[in-house]
């Protein structure tokens, strides 16, 4: 498994200058999320400090070299199917023992272990909610909380950098262009607080393309590219501390671009087998607690 460090994830900045983001149209607005703006809601103003410190990575989560990865759990947090059980298993055994120390967690909440044989130091383990099509006002609550206070133990516990998976959007059923909104709300909320520039690096996980897409369509709405993250021919652009043209700045961003891993073409599957502890079934039902 190559690693992937934390410096060498492409940042929100990178990701306009090479054209994988858009800028929104002019006249956008927020999406009308059930705890966020209802109607005619400006988009936030831009902000190079937030775009060089958000990323996003199409790839697998345990093979990245950052303070901190959060899992999308289940209640248990013993361990499950797709990137839960991946994590466990890259993880070792270790990290099931101390989860079954930690009694559990609440939907809408996270607790934090150790990561054992993670290349991350930490496993923050937030528990999202399975989606409820008729209340989706408390999963948006819920959702929210996940994010929220994940990156109040990343900062409580010294990490400068911290990689979320896409949580709640696979068996739990959230729908992707509904939880997009959710995270990136709550991180830029976070970024913007007196804790924000407590961390260095925050990236977005995806795996499956549905996350991508939705990241993709959401991500210029809530951190819209600065004039630095797009092309000004009015002078050269200061990139990694000096002076380059344009096409240094495109050739260093494309190297960059270049040295990444290829996208995922599986689903991570856990090692686990159904009869062996910390299994826990994809029907699971699961209450809000």
């Amino acid at each position: 498994m190559a690693l992937i460090k934390a410096a060498d994830i492409p940042s929100l900045s990178l990701l306009y200058r090479l054209r994988k983001l858009s800028p929104a149209a002019p006249g956008t607005e927020l999406p009308p999320t059930h705890l966020g703006p209802k109607t005619d809601t400006p988009l936030p103003a831009p902000s190079k400090s937030f775009n060089d410190r958000v990323g996003l990575l199409r790839g697998d989560i345990t093979s990245l070299v950052v303070d901190a990865i959060v899992n999308a759990a289940n209640r248990s947090l013993l361990g499950g199917g797709g990137v839960d059980g991946a994590i466990h298993r890259v993880a070792g055994p270790e990290l099931y023992d101390e989860c079954q120390q930690l009694g559990g967690c609440k939907t809408g909440s996270a607790k934090i272990t150790g990561g054992y044989s993670l290349p991350s130091r930490h496993v923050i383990h937030a528990v999202g909610p399975i989606y409820n099509h008729l209340s989706p006002d408390d999963s948006e609550r819920l959702l929210t909380g996940c994010y929220t206070r994940s990156l109040e133990l990343a900062v409580e516990h010294g990490c400068k950098t911290i990689a979320f998976s896409a949580i709640s959007t696979g068996v739990y059923g959230y729908p992707s262009r509904e939880a997009a909104p959710a995270a990136l709300g709550a991180i830029r909320k976070f970024l913007a607080g007196p804790d924000g520039a407590k961390l260095d690096k925050v990236i977005i996980v995806t795996f499956e393309m549905k996350d991508q897409d939705a990241y993709k369509e959401y991500i210029p709405l809530y951190f819209p590219p600065s004039h630095q993250s797009t092309k000004n021919t009015a002078s050269p652009e200061k990139f990694n501390g000096t002076k380059q043209t344009e096409a240094e700045l495109d050739a260093e961003a494309q190297a960059v671009a270049n040295e990444l891993p290829s996208a995922p073409t599986s689903e991570p599957s856990s090692s686990r087998s159904p009869d062996e502890p910390g299994h826990i079934d994809k029907k699971q039902k699961q209450s809000t607690d």
